[in-house]
């Protein structure tokens, strides 16, 4: 039998590449030396000889002097910044090189397409094995690269899946190599793709190891099943010409934020959802359509924000549409930056500039433009003056309403009696939806959401419609792009008689879910008892305390940021001061300082204990760049309402509830720590209302994989610790490590080279201890704040202690020690 190794998966990805219709060949067959010669010398990266009879092909009407100066304009690199360079090529690759040339006496200015979109078959596809770059002395050779017309657009590193360190981490490593020693063959990448076979991740170039992911389907209806081999799903489902070109074309995009760029690509889930939605909507849009476009389920942190940008952008290309007008809804101000932030670092995709109406008026103005136009709104903006409805402003049937969030209540169409609260005086108030539909009555609508629909809300499908693709929880956490949610009990932490204990009434949120804040306010009777006991002297203090230590113990064993959530503002003011009280260096008055801050809104006239938390927009947005980034002195905040939803801080692992919450809001809160982040092992939740049957309840419309792996209780992962444990401790047998605690600085020492010794004689010792330490040390992470973990703290330090210094200079299991190490102190 044949053995299996390198070559071998390198050859089976060719054939499938050939089966998908490429020419492939071997690097020695266009080497500089062959008698196919296609390079001039090992340094040349585009192979111009294609390139020039694509580009010729492809511009028949475009003199051939002018197809000269454009593949200078590909050859030459304009700056010495590497993501530069390839933001600029990635705009020629989409958008065509402007050239100009003499014809009827005239200046003609064009532009020539290095691919045809259109006809993937009027391009010229190769795929190379061991394809050799001689660079600044440096002689490398990645697997494979695919090229279309002569552009290597994808590297493609592939590793044994039999030999044990030939791992996904060495193969990502590999290309970290090449990019350094070799940059001028990246500077066209679009894809890179790492493999062993069995696991298969695509990323880009500035994707850390955690953010290549998989491809996990070819057409997008069937999914691979978790553990299947999945490098024959990616290789047919990414670089099938028509979907290569595709997903080059519209899922790709550079962020620039100052000097940084970030080049993002649609995952699987993203892509095929985008392009069911672009089908809806051509059908939902002509005149027999019924203008619900349909339901995007994509659980939050999947790129919810990215897939809505992706569809923007592609529908706004669409000739169907006839160049529509996009009007993107939020019901909160900070969602509609949030989301208008990420379209605007999205503007080469959407082909234009978004606009944010500044009000009413401004709004209207916008929407009677003829074609055309990206517009972002809260939805509170189409509401008019009580009792008068609202004007009609266009009745084109290309423009698209995007909805953040769909299944809000204030969405509806159905009317409901109210009561001024000034004049006490009854009057009719319709759901959003209904102003929408008189303003715009042939618009369509698409509705975009990170939790399902409620079975009882009618009003979401009778706008928006059904389904159009749904990526739950269980999916998410299977293709590691986000982390289990761990649930925590503290209610019982606090030393509270039964009267003093706050009573949760899952209705409050619900009858003012739809209401101003203002209006909120004024429904005290539930609302001021509540907060009475939520907000008592004796409680703060109690949860700031309780705060405070479970903290510093989850910071002890996995660095990162927590959250913690208030009922009011004042109350978070007043958890701010008792957690000062008892950590004053924590404390700073400058924004740019402190590990603490408050994040809420107001104004001048606000109670005296809120002015010192009270910021603007730009103070605010400040703090937020501190929270987002990981090695930031800010590692705790305080907050009400904000940051609950479309906000990103990856490294956030702990969120402290202490406000009531339920349904979707709760959801969505919670899922602020799910985010990918190093070696995160999961995000935790503490709750200190006994919100547990609240989340009990929001999971009921989720499928039973999603509940399994959402609220999971700390004490399973507690009996994982204590099973892990005891594996480690069992590994030393007789060995007595107690010096290490207990011992002189002199018998100390001696203990660690000894332990070291004692797991290596082991059979097998090195793997098995670093595999149960590593789990061990997961487990610990998640735990670190519950008795019986603080009860073998020093122990678990010890054992991680031993297996870094066992595995410090070494990678295995496919990570590498930078990865696995979650920093027990």
């Amino acid at each position: 039998m044949a053995k299996l190794n390198e070559n071998t998966v390198e050859q089976i990805t060719l054939e499938w590449l050939t089966q998908l219709n490429y020419t492939t060949l071997n690097s020695s067959e266009i080497a500089p030396d062959s008698s196919n010669s296609e390079r001039q010398t090992f340094a040349d990266i585009v192979l111009t000889n294609r390139l020039r009879s694509a580009l010729t092909t492809i511009n028949p009407h475009i003199p051939l002097d002018a197809i000269a100066d454009a593949i200078k304009k590909v050859i030459r690199t304009n700056t010495p910044n590497f993501f530069e360079n390839n933001r600029r090529f990635h705009k020629l690759l989409t958008d065509g090189i402007d050239v100009e040339y003499q014809a009827e006496n005239r200046t003609i200015y064009d532009k020539v397409l290095l691919i045809d979109f259109t006809n993937p078959d009027n391009n010229d596809w190769l795929a190379v094995n061991q394809f050799t770059v001689i660079e600044n002395r440096n002689n490398r050779r990645p697997d494979i690269v695919i090229f279309i017309n002569g552009l290597p657009l994808a590297v493609i590193e592939l590793k044994n899946p039999l030999a044990e360190k030939a791992t996904l981490q060495k193969a990502f490593n590999q290309l970290q190599t090449y990019k350094n020693e070799i940059p001028s063959l990246f500077t066209y990448n679009e894809i890179l793709v790492i493999s062993d076979n069995t696991e298969a991740r695509v990323g880009t170039l500035t994707s850390s190891f955690e953010w290549f992911m998989p491809w996990r389907t070819i057409d997008g209806e069937t999914i691979a099943p978790k553990g299947s081999a999945e490098l024959e799903f990616l290789i047919k489902g990414i670089f099938d010409k028509h979907r290569f070109l595709d997903l080059i074309k519209n899922f790709i995009v550079l962020e620039v934020d100052g000097d940084k760029i970030t080049k993002k690509m649609a995952g699987y889930h993203q892509f095929h959802a985008v392009n069911k939605a672009i089908n809806n909507t051509v059908t939902a849009t002509n005149p027999d359509g019924d203008r619900r476009i349909g339901v995007i389920w994509h659980t939050q942190g999947s790129g919810k924000s990215l897939t809505m940008a992706f569809y923007a952008g592609k529908i706004i290309q669409h000739p169907d549409m006839e160049n529509p007008t996009l009007v993107i809804i939020t019901d909160r101000n900070d969602l509609d930056e949030q989301l208008f932030n990420t379209f605007s670092a999205c503007s080469d995709l959407l082909r234009q500039t978004p606009t944010q109406a500044a009000n009413r008026a401004n709004l209207q103005e916008l929407l009677k433009v003829a074609s055309g136009g990206v517009i972002f709104t809260t939805i509170q903006k189409f509401s008019p003056e009580q009792g008068i409805q609202y004007p009609q402003l266009s009745n084109r049937r290309n423009i698209v309403f995007i909805a953040d969030e769909a299944h809000r209540s204030q969405y509806g169409l159905e009317a409901r009696i109210k009561k001024d609260p000034n004049t006490k005086q009854a009057y009719i108030s319709y759901g959003f939806a209904k102003h929408l539909r008189d303003a715009l009555p042939n618009a369509s609508f698409i509705g975009f959401t990170g939790t399902p629909i409620e079975l009882g809300d009618k009003s979401t499908k009778a706008v928006f419609g059904d389904y159009i693709d749904i990526y739950d929880i269980q999916r998410v956490v299977e293709d590691e792009a986000t982390v289990r949610i761990y649930y925590e009990a503290r209610i019982t932490k606090l030393d509270l008689d039964e009267s003093e204990r706050p009573k949760i009434d899952p209705e409050f949120e619900e009858i003012t879910e739809d209401e101003e804040q203002t209006t909120k306010e004024q429904l005290k009777s539930k609302w001021a008892r509540l907060k009475a006991l939520i907000g008592s002297e004796k409680r703060i203090n109690q949860v700031a305390n309780d705060i405070v230590s479970h903290f510093e113990n989850r910071q002890a064993s996995i660095q990162g940021k927590g959250m913690i959530v208030g009922m009011s503002r004042d109350i978070c003011a007043e958890l701010y001061n008792a957690i000062i009280k008892l950590r004053p260096n924590w404390h700073h008055e400058e924004d740019d300082k402190g590990i603490i801050k408050v994040v809420i809104t107001g104004s001048v006239a606000d109670e005296a204990i809120l002015q010192p938390h009270i910021r603007s927009k730009k103070r605010r947005q400040e703090l937020a760049k501190r929270f987002k980034k990981p090695d930031d002195q800010l590692k705790l905040v305080i907050v009400r309402d904000m940051w609950l939803t479309g906000f990103d801080a990856p490294s956030l692992h702990t969120m402290y509830i202490d406000k009531p919450m339920h349904g979707h809001s709760l959801m969505q809160a919670i899922a602020r720590v799910n985010r990918v982040f190093k070696d995160k092992p999961g995000g935790l939740v503490v709750d200190y209302l006994g919100l547990a049957d609240q989340l009990k309840l929001a999971l009921q419309y989720y499928s039973e994989g999603d509940r399994n792996n959402t609220g999971i209780p700390t004490d399973i992962a507690l009996g994982v610790l204590q099973e892990k444990y005891e594996i480690v401790k069992a590994m030393y047998g007789n060995f007595d490590y107690a010096k290490f605690f207990d011992g002189t600085p002199s018998e100390r020492l001696s203990i660690i080279p000894a332990a070291i010794n004692h797991i290596l004689k082991l059979e097998n010792g090195k793997q098995r201890y670093l595999k149960a330490v590593t789990e061990l040390s997961k487990a610990f992470a998640l735990t670190s704040s519950l008795d019986n973990a603080i009860a073998i703290r020093d122990e678990v330090g010890f054992f991680q202690a031993i297996k870094e210094s066992i595995n410090k200079h070494t990678t295995t299991g496919g990570k590498s020690p930078d990865h696995l190490n979650t920093a027990v102190r």
